[in-house]
């Protein structure tokens, strides 16, 4: 038996409850991991309310990323033995001692970064890596505008960015632009009390910037659409401020520009695989190397995981909140 937080109901923080579950089997090419922690992603706290369904299963966990070591593995599975360190992104599970993952999805740690540490990486890495590298073509000496800077996806898309001798422009909250500004950020805009189209525009010689990387959505797409330059590329990896908004479809067309929406969960197995196997090539040694470093902001019991989804609502965290469930 293993705990787990399991969601009987949707609704606030007290939906969620810690209970005595079975023990997932590994299929054959799966491996079963001993969780050392998992990390809080805004896509917890929509699942959490009922707005964001995880896979169909006999439990429903939440949960998406994972640091642990593998205990078991399938009968066909044998890229890695027991007691490897691994870390990774599964479609749910990931608020519980245990969780089964196929071994082509999984990464090991790279081996300065400690084990409950490498929980801050997966999601937040991975999704940066998509929208930059993948999906927005992002190139040496081109722009960039990252929203949220401060958040877990924003600190690794600077870091992302910086390493291709990108100029960086963030928005974020006054109180987490020092960071940004550490993490090697050009341009720090503070949303609540500037216009971010108007210093993108200023900072661009009005040209406007190669990609933007947005994870609020409502009316910042109108926004993005006039801070782009020609021929440049949206890259919408989520929607907090709402998912309907009015454009300008005749900017759009006249700039030429590429609007691209991306989300990791939603996708086919095999999509994962291609893209854990990507980033683990071209990402992982950069935090070997000490060039990357996952922003972690608070750690919580797994018994806190309420107060820790309560700390996240409040938007105050600079970068991830993990939960430590066997840190050793």
């Amino acid at each position: 038996m293993m705990q787990a937080v399991v969601l009987e109901e949707y609704g606030n923080v007290e939906v969620l409850g810690i209970k005595e579950i079975p023990l997932p089997s590994p299929g054959p090419t799966e491996v079963r991991v001993k969780v050392a922690a998992t990390a809080l992603n805004r896509a917890d706290l929509l699942q959490r309310r009922g707005l964001y369904p995880g896979p169909e299963a006999e439990f429903e966990i939440p949960g998406i990323e994972f640091s642990g070591i593998i205990e078991s593995s399938g009968a066909d599975a044998n890229r890695y033995p027991d007691g490897t360190k691994v870390m990774g992104i599964v479609s749910g599970g990931g608020y519980a001692e245990y969780l089964v993952a196929d071994e082509r999805q999984i990464m090991p740690i790279p081996s300065n970064i400690p084990l409950v540490d490498a929980a801050a990486i997966p999601e937040v890495w991975i999704t940066a890596f998509d929208a930059l590298i993948d999906k927005g073509n992002l190139q040496t000496s081109q722009k960039c505008l990252i929203h949220a800077g401060g958040s877990g996806v924003g600190t690794a898309s600077i870091q992302i960015a910086k390493e291709l001798e990108v100029d960086v422009a963030v928005t974020a909250s006054a109180a987490k632009l020092e960071t940004c500004r550490q993490l090697g950020a050009d341009l720090m805009i503070d949303y609540h009390n500037e216009d971010f189209v108007t210093a993108v525009q200023g900072w661009t010689s009005s040209t406007g910037v190669d990609v933007v990387l947005d994870v609020v959505g409502g009316n910042y797409l109108e926004k993005n659409i006039a801070c782009t330059s020609v021929q440049g590329r949206i890259v919408q990896v989520g929607a907090m401020a709402g998912v309907k908004t009015e454009i300008n479809l005749g900017a759009l067309l006249q700039k030429r520009l590429t609007l691209i929406g991306t989300v990791l969960r939603s996708r086919s197995i095999e999509e994962k695989i291609s893209l854990a196997e990507s980033f683990d090539s071209q990402i992982t040694p950069k935090f070997e190397d000490g060039s990357f470093k996952p922003v972690i902001d608070t750690r919580y019991a797994f018994q806190e995981i309420a107060e820790a989804h309560t700390y996240m609502e409040s938007n105050r965290n600079i970068g991830k909140i993990l939960i430590e469930l066997s840190p050793s």
